[in-house]
């Protein structure tokens, strides 16, 4: 074999190595199958803040959001707009992405999701101005929460 060979050899080994690293990393990704209304420009926009935020996204829009909310208990008290589905987890609303990663590292007892009641002006995907504070809740089985993270200022 001349040395011309190996080296074409090599840099076709390498190059193979990197595509299989970068296939390996994109499908590294966590999904997030998010269902909403079509016509909702707000969830989209969270979807999209997740995209942006590293997780891989899977929009299902449907009119029976409410069917998918009561599937996965979540109670209507915490009920918002849209409801995301994320490993074992149940994501209600504009959660921040760095939350929904914080729970997903932390893996709390008991906890079944995380979810922001209603529509929180300043949460991802909302973004209005000026900044108003909200909670992200973490919420049982039960219908039972407690305070997950605190936002009392932009990101």
């Amino acid at each position: 074999m001349t040395r011309r060979q190996v080296l074409l050899q090599l840099a076709a080994m390498t190059g193979a190595m990197a595509s299989s690293q970068v296939y390996a990393s994109a499908q590294a990704k966590t999904l997030v199958r998010v269902y909403k209304d079509a016509n909702c420009g707000c969830c989209q926009k969270w979807v999209d803040h997740m995209a942006a935020s590293g997780f891989a996204t899977e929009v299902t829009n449907t009119r029976e959001v409410s069917s998918i909310k009561t599937a996965h208990n979540v109670k209507p008290p915490l009920w918002s707009c849209h409801t995301a589905l994320v490993g074992e987890y149940v994501v209600e609303g504009h959660v921040p992405a760095a939350d929904v990663k914080r729970l997903l590292a932390e893996k709390p007892q008991g906890v079944i999701g995380l979810a922001i009641p209603g529509m929180p002006a300043s949460a991802p995907g909302m973004d209005l101005t000026p900044f108003q504070p909200y909670d992200v809740l973490a919420f049982d089985a039960q219908g039972r929460t407690t305070v997950f993270a605190k936002h009392d200022r932009p990101a």
